[in-house]
Order: structure tokens, then sequence, then C-alpha cells
């Protein structure tokens, strides 16, 4: 019974004999409840289109790490404007930027396996001059995770990304305006492509354009690949042969064809340097023989870890050009 977990029950059946039986001991295992959060949001001094905010989160008074989306209504819709990990103080200090008209902004923390979520209460109520042509808004990431936004190396996620112009803009408009997207905070071997990468607005037009956003990981391969060995019966290939023989001749015959008054020192050293050459070409010194001896190094993982992402559209009337960025919070692990 060495090695089990139990317990030990000594029973005594007569005077002077007893046994002693092995008990498996039970593990109960105990659901702890999540913590209850409170995150607050007050909002900057506005810089044109530009509206920087301060969030911080606490639990029980201390604070606490994890991501924060900053959601909008805008004209009778909520759409998320940013998504931002939270610094070990439980704070973070986003700009957003905002599309001309009125705006009730909230800070929403999300759920992790210790700590609830949490809306930041009252809304923020924002009014953004007329200048402010469009605004970004992601939304929509799958797969559904907690954390938020968190890919296993290997994994792909998408997210839909909205443009949302203002109608007052749009009603100036004599022809289609075209914004283009990209995205840039990506960890090294990441990739992100959106379909289709350019979004129309037309005149008129008081809706979002819409664009499905990929992001594509890359898991570490679990061998290297094979080395591009040589044709079967070995050896160089006749070309090099080619190249190399003749030269190799020439500079023997030059090194015997010296007067006679040189020094002999002088033909061992040139025959010295014609052997040279013909090993070089011949052996591993040569690219050649490395590529078909030796394997490439296998694929490394996307490293792990949280990583800021930004999303920048910029809009082209084919007269000026106007960006603004959106960002959210991707973790890879």
């Amino acid at each position: 019974m060495r090695g089990m977990n139990c317990r030990s029950l000594r029973l005594k059946l007569v005077q002077g004999l007893a046994i002693t039986l092995c008990v498996p001991a039970l593990t109960v295992a105990v659901a702890h409840a999540q913590q209850s959060t409170t995150t607050t949001l007050a909002a900057g001094t506005l810089n044109g289109c530009a509206q920087p905010l301060a969030i911080a989160v606490t639990a029980n008074g201390q604070p606490i790490t994890g991501i924060v989306a900053i959601e909008d209504e805008y004209n009778g819709q909520q759409v998320q404007l940013d998504s931002i990990a939270l610094s070990s103080a439980g704070t973070a200090s986003p700009t957003v930027s905002l599309v001309a008209g009125d705006h009730s902004l909230t800070a929403v923390l999300a759920a992790t396996s210790s700590d609830a979520s949490s809306t930041s209460s009252p809304a923020v109520a924002v009014t953004i001059p007329s200048g402010c042509t469009f605004m970004a808004a992601i939304s929509n990431f799958t797969p559904a995770t907690t954390p938020v936004n968190t890919l296993t190396a290997g994994q792909s996620g998408t997210a839909t990304v909205s443009i949302i112009p203002s109608a007052a803009y749009t009603a100036t408009l004599t022809s289609p305006m075209f914004v283009s997207l990209s995205c840039s905070g990506l960890p090294d071997r990441a990739s992100c492509t959106f379909t289709p990468s350019s979004v129309e607005i037309s005149p008129n037009q008081d809706t979002a354009a819409t664009s499905s956003m990929v992001i594509e990981t890359y898991a570490a391969s679990s061998t290297a690949a094979a080395p591009a060995h040589p044709r079967k019966g070995g050896g160089s290939a006749p070309i090099a042969w080619a190249i190399m023989l003749p030269g190799a001749l020439g500079l023997g015959g030059f090194a015997w064809g010296t007067r006679r008054r040189s020094r002999w020192l002088s033909r061992l050293s040139l025959l010295a340097m014609v052997g040279l050459v013909t090993v070089l070409g011949t052996t591993a010194c040569n690219p050649r023989y490395s590529y078909l001896n030796h394997s490439p190094d296998p694929n490394q993982a996307t490293p792990a870890g949280t990583y800021a992402v930004t999303v920048s559209a910029v809009s082209s009337n084919g007269v000026s050009a106007t960006t603004n960025t959106t960002n959210f919070a991707l973790t890879v692990q």
C-alpha cells in the first residue's frame, strides 16, 4: 500500500491481536467564488477627435490585473472601441478616436476565473465636433475565451472591424471614400489579414462598413526539415568540376612554367593555393555542401505573452487622407 493516499485504521480483534487497514483518503474540491470588482472610468481633455481616458480597477480595495474594454453607445448602437491590459497597479490610460456626435463611454472588465466582471458607472458623456469623419471599432472576437482574446500558438482568431462614418460628413461626399486597413504590434511569427483590405464609404451612408480580420499564430514544428541530400552516387556535381578543374590545371601549369630563376618557395606557395581552391570547392566550406547536408532550423512558435495590437484605418477621398486607430489586447499562450 506504499504510495497510496490513505488513512490508517487500526482494529483490535482480540487481546494481543490487531490489524491495520488502509482507508483511501477523500479529496473534496472546493469551488472558490469570483471576487467582486469595481471599475472606474474618467475622461481627460479632448484633443480634436482623440479622447484620453483613465481606468482603474480594484477588488476589495486592492488593484487587480485583467483586460478592460472601452465600449461606446453611438447613434443607438453599442460598439467596442478599445481593449487594453491593466498594469500591475490596476490602471490603464488608453486614448480613443471618436466620430462627430454624442457618445456614451463605459469601461468593462472581462471576467476571469478569480475575478468577476464589472462595468464603470455612470457612463462618461462626450460630444465630438463635426470635423471628425469616422472611427474604427472591433467586435465579435472568436474563439470566445477566458481570458478574452486569447489564442494558443498555432491557433487562428477572427474579429469584425467596423468603420463608422459621420452622417454629417458622408452627406458632403460627392464620390466614395475608401478606408484601408492594416495592423501592427503583433508578436513575431504572427500575422493579420483583412477581407476586404479596404472598405468603401458611400455618399450619405450612415451605417458602418465592415471587414473580417484574421489573426494567425504559429506552433513550433516537431521536427526539422530533412536536408536536400545529393543525388545517388554522391560526389560533387559535374558542373562544379567543369568550373574548378580547368582553373586548377591552369594554376598548376603556371607554377611549373615559371622561369628557372624563380625561387622554389614561390612555386610551393602557388601549389598550396591551387590545393586550397580545390579543397574549398569540394568540401563543407562550400555553401552548396552545407545546403545538401545540413537541415534548416525547425520553426519556432509564436512567443507567449500579452500584446497591444493596433488596427489602423486610413481614409482617402482623392484629396486628403485621415488616419484613425483602434486597439485590442491579444494574449498568446
